[in-house]
């Protein structure tokens, strides 16, 4: 390879350093020229976090490697590649098994990778991630010289130090402190990050980074499934009390004789069993945040003690007199409409307003758009792993089947569902494949490849009169189904409809419905 098409494909990127770019558009476009200077069927960027590499650009594979998380014991040609001071290529007959296997975009078919390379990238010198390169054809690397992979390893190593200097630079402006801790915890905790890229999840972010640093009661509603657990970690680990436990307490998994127990702790003797004295959920809590799941499940006798412990931080063990004093973060969560639950006299309206001093709504898995193939890719490459599997893939199918459906069950769903459709489709096979292919039937979910079958839909009764009251009977009918579909949760329907809540409850007004 000659020097100038070298210089002629890297001068852009040196360019690129001097100009504000979002680091997913810096990293993609690194891509794209190291896959015109070094032709190949796809690239990659992945960033070392601890045990794991994580992919934060790809170019050729299939979206969901995006939401993957490659542990490195479990993949040699990463190690392989981390351990080595410079490019490394690999024999086609090697037979260390490719992480890409399968993954190789627009493809059909179970084909392997057969000619890889890679590089590893140094940031102050110390290991920040990999370059990779993989073709279909064995010998597509035979004539590239390590020497220009090198060269786009040096230059992606600038570009990985400028993104990351540029982003430093921005969350000391907003809160230095604050944020440094949230990357401390998201860097520690890679199982629990958030993935996601839509604009529904990135906002949702927004807000968790906002209402972190403060400590107001946060109020986390959303469908079954959504995870909203994950948002309360979240708003902990963006805390000032980051360094002080989360106790959780699910409202719902208690009888409600034991939960003033859990919550407040009981003396020895304070009911039948209470063989010892013991500390409750406030107390294990105290200086950190505690996170009550289901609250919406609390009794009305609980709540007026739970009230109390909110306002003046004070509470006592079941069966003693004794005063204990916590300091104590709180976040509940639930699927119910307590503001309804208020109306229909089942909840008291001042513990309500105490817990919903900041609301915040999860959304559904079916308003995240592409978002799901993300959240596959990371279930599974967890169950490619704990199935000893040499990769598990989704067919073109699968993944249209994936964006088409609903997700009634959200997050949750689809974790179920990829795991009980990759241990189906393994007990199918005759002989252990290395590479898996989910399709669409093994999901048992529709194939939108296939002809469609029109749903039953309720269909709209034609009014006669003029075209502003077809319109409005049009609208009511719309709203009400939305209404419903949403369990009269506002402003879920407004994000669904696309309107703003306020501009929602003032048309429902006008056609009569509030």
């Amino acid at each position: 390879m000659t020097a100038q098409p070298l210089l002629t494909t890297l001068l852009p990127l040196v360019a690129d350093l001097s100009r504000e770019l979002p680091e997913g558009e810096r990293y993609r476009r690194l891509l794209q020229a190291m896959r015109t200077l070094l032709p190949c069927d796809a690239a990659a960027l992945l960033r070392l976090d601890g045990e794991w590499l994580v992919p934060l650009a790809v170019d050729g594979l299939s979206a969901d490697t995006l939401g993957r998380r490659f542990r490195v014991s479990e993949h040699p040609r990463f190690a392989v590649l981390l351990s080595s001071p410079g490019p490394t290529r690999f024999d086609s007959d090697s037979e260390l098994p490719d992480p890409y296997d399968g993954l190789v975009d627009g493809l059909h078919g179970h084909l392997q990778v057969h000619d890889c390379m890679g590089c590893p990238l140094f940031v102050d010198d110390q290991p920040w991630g990999l370059l990779t390169l993989d073709a279909l054809d064995p010998e597509r690397f035979e004539r590239v010289e390590l020497d220009a992979l090198q060269a786009f390893a040096s230059l992606a190593a600038a570009t990985v130090n400028v993104a990351e200097r540029i982003e430093r630079l921005a969350l000391r402006a907003e809160d230095e402190h604050q944020r440094a801790e949230i990357y401390r915890q998201a860097s520690g905790q890679q199982h629990k990050e958030m993935i996601g890229q839509s604009k529904t999840h990135k906002r949702l972010v927004e807000e968790i980074k906002l209402v972190g640093g403060s400590d107001l009661t946060v109020l986390i509603t959303g469908e079954t499934g959504v995870g909203k657990e994950l948002v309360a970690q979240a708003i902990h680990a963006a805390s000032t009390r980051a360094d002080k436990p989360l106790i959780s307490l699910n409202c719902a998994a208690l009888p409600e004789t034991l939960v003033e127990s859990e919550l407040f702790g009981h003396v020895r003797g304070a009911f039948t069993g209470a063989l010892n004295e013991r500390r409750g959920k406030f107390e294990l809590a105290n200086g950190g945040t505690l996170f009550l799941d289901e609250v919406g499940e609390l009794s009305l006798t609980v709540q007026a003690k739970l009230l109390r412990v909110l306002q003046s931080g004070q509470l006592q063990r079941l069966g003693s007199d004794k005063e204990h004093q916590v300091d104590v973060r709180l976040i509940a969560a639930t699927n119910r409409d307590l503001a309804g639950e208020v109306r229909q006299g089942r909840y008291r309206a001042d513990f309500y307003h105490r817990l919903s001093v900041y609301p915040l709504q999860v959304p559904a898995l079916r308003e995240r758009g592409r978002d799901v193939l993300l959240l596959a890719g990371f279930f599974l490459e967890q169950n490619r792993s704990r199935m000893g599997l040499g990769s598990l893939r989704l067919t073109s199918d699968a993944q249209a089947a994936l964006l088409a459906y609903n997700w009634p069950g959200n997050v949750r769903e689809l974790e179920h569902l990829i795991g009980r459709s990759a241990l189906k489709a393994l007990g199918n096979c005759r002989e252990r494949p290395k590479i898996l292919s989910l399709s669409a039937q093994d999901l048992d979910l529709p194939d939108v490849s296939a002809p469609l079958v029109e749903e039953q839909t309720e269909v709209v009764p034609i009014v006669s009169g003029d075209l502003r009251q077809a319109t409005e009977h049009y609208q009511r009918h719309v709203i009400n189904a939305c209404l419903e579909r949403h369990q009269h949760n506002w402003a879920s329907a407004a994000r669904e409809l696309g309107l703003d809540r306020a501009n929602l409850g003032r048309m429902a007004k006008r056609l009569g419905l509030k």
